[in-house]
């Protein structure tokens, strides 16, 4: 038996195709003034010529685990973005809160505005009240965010003045004509 016959057998269930970082060097996406480049990569460094060196060469690209069992997305390790605020592929760690919310603005430029829903109890009434909260996230290009998603947001240092959270996970609207204040608990 094979390798990934036994895994199977072991685990019981098939091994997953992971994506691969390239190992050649693609040009960053230019979309700003300032050149973009990943911190962690050096561009000029000298190409392998021999196959063996070549196989045994770092990646071209910084892509790293968050933990906590959040799964990196296939596009922070196979794109071009650069974005020093993205959790996968910038000096940002998660740590603290794992939360969940509804987008409900995307309008601007790799921040979001996640509403979280919730229930208040008045004890003098014996009943409960609804409130909310909207939380400004960053999120990385390798996420494709719409009004209504689901998204995981996991806290981090702060960003900016009022971004203190970091989107990992999307989970597509499934009902996208919802209205944007209707309430609804996680």
């Amino acid at each position: 038996p094979d390798v990934h016959q036994l895994f199977e057998r072991f685990f019981g269930r098939k091994k997953v195709k992971m994506a691969r970082a390239p190992k050649e060097y693609v040009e960053c996406d230019q979309h700003e003034k300032a050149y973009q480049s990943q911190d962690g990569i050096f561009v000029a460094r000298k190409r392998a010529i021999s196959a063996a060196a070549r196989s045994s060469q770092k990646p071209m690209r910084f892509v790293k685990s968050v933990g906590l069992g959040i799964r990196t997305p296939d596009a922070a390790i196979e794109s071009s973005y650069v974005d020093k605020k993205c959790p996968f592929t910038g000096d940002v760690s998660i740590r603290g809160r794992i939360l969940k919310g509804v987008v409900i603005s995307t309008k601007m430029k790799r921040t979001i505005i996640v509403r979280r829903d919730y229930l208040h109890y008045i004890t003098k009434y014996r009943r409960f009240e609804k409130r909310h909260k909207n939380i400004a996230a960053h999120c990385s290009p390798a996420f494709t965010v719409a009004d209504g998603d689901v998204v995981t947001i996991g806290q981090c240092r702060p960003l900016s003045k009022t971004v203190r959270f970091n989107v990992v996970a999307v989970e597509k609207a499934v009902h996208p004509g919802t209205g944007k204040k209707s309430f609804r608990v996680f």
